[in-house]
């Protein structure tokens, strides 16, 4: 996740697999066939005009009528026939042709690998999985042991080529993405990243990492003749672990990945200059994937237990804690701490939300009916802890590295809201999209704690088309600011508060669809900007624009992130005067996570998720009162 303020790009999406689970049927296949991936359509280049039309009717309730009669100007002369916008248009249509995909490289370079900032917190999402029960090593490492089989059991998939094609609307969905979680890496350079995937060599890895006490060790999984470890297999590795790694007086070398990219770029050259080093670094980068084995954390109250789980997800609690009991340029990594907190944290690079999400439930659902099985007495080496030789130097970046982790820890304020009132279930009711009816909320909140409508960004799935990513669904309309400001004016009857709300929805509905069929506008936009950052020697106005900058500064960005596993997801803010907002909605609950930075006094993550519950159970009231006077 970046600053918009630092850079002037679009933040990392976590996709919206709700848009797609929740409705998408899946098809278990024998053959994940080329012909499947070959059959996907292109993604569609917008007309230039419908875009620009959408982009002024976007605008209007967030900038002032001034900012936007100027913006109006800019436009027209934008669109004129032979102006700078029809001819980026052109050229957005002729690389539309030749590629499979005109987006995708440029959205991963200039949205994840040219991002400098660090990975934790302002790029990787956390996942919160439902606390466990356990509280010691015994049951930490049965359950890492479970979870371990659980996601070879999801590899299998992969591996074999039966992993299900998910389809919307009978149409199938790009499937390329799950291909690229396991065994991948994100590797710094000095100004920009690379992302490497190891599945594809000759040898594909066999081992994963598992790091207890900042320290590393390679367990290889496999047997030698090829079969995955059995639990009971893997839980007697873990025991050797864990003993062999009990020393808490070694330098926790994973925290240099938590640094800016420029700074770990430089750090991550230092480190690799010794031969051992650099083998251990390549040996983790190669793993299927990581379990990072996290000492207990602080004790909290169980309303704030939650919240800190979350932190924990995102970024370890600091160099006291667990953050350096990480590698964060990792794909995947898993976290089980003694405590009984366990979930995931993900570089986001390699792919959005729906994978995860469906590993998340295959391994939640692989642990329920998994039983210890006695394994047959079959000595099994020793796993290789991973040496690493501190100079001088490389001691220097790692306590640099702890003193900015420490500084990124205390700003970002992460609340969980468990709201327990209602699901999905009530909007349905009311025959309401779930998904517009939370926006709506979270627009009602915002609103009433700023008296204004901000730039609000929701992440939507591009997967119908081939190497589709995200797109943006834009919350904020004209229909939704009509709302806000009626919900509280005594002169507006119930009746009519709910005609604005239902055509707020409505809208909504009406720009995911648009956003899920390719015809939204900001990765247009995106297209244009970075077309004419290859073609001309200077930006078009309109992207030098007041009113393009207050488009691309979210005070809001948010995710739905829908799972069969009570879990949620979390991110950090995009700007420093904004919020991440995160939820799984369930039958009868919401999952929601909320994040802000505490160097803004004008943001409180505590204070924005009442004012969301206030919204929300405002929003009900209003239905079922306004339901029982039409009767």
């Amino acid at each position: 996740m970046l600053y918009l303020l630092v850079r002037n790009v679009l933040r990392p999406g976590v996709v919206n697999p709700t848009h797609l689970a929740k409705s998408a049927s899946v098809t278990k296949v024998t053959k994940r066939s080329m012909v499947h991936q070959e059959g996907l359509p292109k993604l569609p280049v917008p007309p230039l005009k419908q875009t620009c039309e959408g982009y002024l009717a976007m605008l209007q309730p967030i900038v002032s009528e001034e900012e936007l009669e100027h913006t109006r100007q800019l436009v027209t002369e934008f669109v004129s026939p032979g102006g700078v916008g029809d001819r980026l248009q052109r050229s957005l249509e002729r690389r539309a042709r030749k590629v499979d995909n005109w987006l995708s490289e440029w959205w991963m370079q200039s949205t994840y690998l040219d991002c400098r900032m660090p990975v934790p917190v302002y790029t990787s999402p956390g996942v919160i999985l439902p606390r466990m029960h356990f509280q010691d090593r015994q049951g930490q490492m049965r359950f890492a042991a479970k979870l371990i089989a659980g996601v070879l059991d999801f590899k299998q998939l992969i591996d074999s080529d039966t992993l299900p094609i998910e389809y919307l609307g009978g149409k199938p969905l790009c499937m390329d993405q799950y291909y690229q979680v396991l065994s991948s890496c994100r590797i710094p350079g000095p100004k920009r990243d690379t992302v490497v995937n190891h599945t594809l060599g000759t040898t594909p890895p066999t081992h994963i990492t598992v790091v207890h006490n900042f320290q590393f060790f390679i367990l290889d999984v496999y047997n030698s003749d090829g079969t995955p470890l059995t639990v009971d297999q893997i839980y007697m590795q873990l025991e050797k672990i864990w003993n062999s790694s009990l020393q808490t007086n070694k330098e926790p070398i994973g925290i240099l990945t938590s640094q800016h990219r420029n700074t770990w770029g430089k750090a991550y050259n230092n480190l690799i200059k010794d031969k051992t080093n650099k083998e251990s670094v390549r040996a983790i980068q190669k793993s299927i994937f990581t379990v990072c084995l996290d000492a207990p954390m602080p004790r909290v109250s169980d309303e704030m237990y939650q919240s800190r789980v979350a932190a924990q997800m995102l970024h370890g609690g600091g160099s006291r804690w667990n953050s350096g009991n990480r590698w964060f340029d990792k794909t995947l990594q898993f976290i089980i701490g003694e405590d009984g907190s366990c979930g995931l944290t993900y570089e986001h690079a390699p792919a959005e939300g729906p994978p995860i999400v469906f590993l998340i439930d295959h391994v939640v659902g692989y642990m329920r009916r998994s039983e210890m099985v006695r394994s047959p007495m079959v000595p099994l080496h020793m796993p290789q802890k991973l040496r690493f030789n501190i100079t001088p130097e490389v001691k220097k970046d790692i306590e640099n590295a702890k003193q900015n982790m420490n500084m990124m820890v205390h700003d970002l304020d992460v609340r969980v809201l468990l709201f327990s009132h209602f699901g999905i279930n009530v909007p349905k009711q009311h025959k309401l999209s779930p998904d517009a009816f939370v926006q709506m909320a979270l627009q009602l909140a915002y609103y009433r704690m700023y008296q204004l409508c901000c730039s609000t960004y929701e992440t939507s799935s591009l997967r119908m088309f081939k190497l589709g990513r995200t797109e943006t669904i834009r919350s904020t309309t004209t229909e939704s600011s009509k709302f806000v400001q009626a919900m509280d004016d005594a002169g507006t009857s119930n009746t009519e508060k709910v005609a604005l709300l239902t055509k707020a929805i409505q809208l909504h509905r009406d720009n995911t669809r648009k956003a899920i069929y390719g015809q939204a506008i900001d990765r247009h936009l995106l297209g244009l900007k970075m077309q004419g950052i290859t073609e001309l020697t200077s930006m078009p106005d309109i992207f030098m624009d007041t009113s393009y900058a207050v488009a691309m500064h979210y005070h809001l960005f948010t995710s739905q992130v829908g799972a069969k596993t009570d879990c949620v997801m979390c991110f950090g803010p995009t700007v420093p005067d904004g919020y991440g907002v995160c939820y799984n909605p369930m039958e009868e609950h919401i999952n929601i996570a909320i994040t802000a930075f505490n160097s803004c006094e004008e943001t409180n993550a505590a204070k924005f998720s009442r004012a969301v519950e206030t919204a929300l159970l405002d929003m009900q009231a209003l239905l079922e009162q306004t339901a029982l006077a039409g009767r």
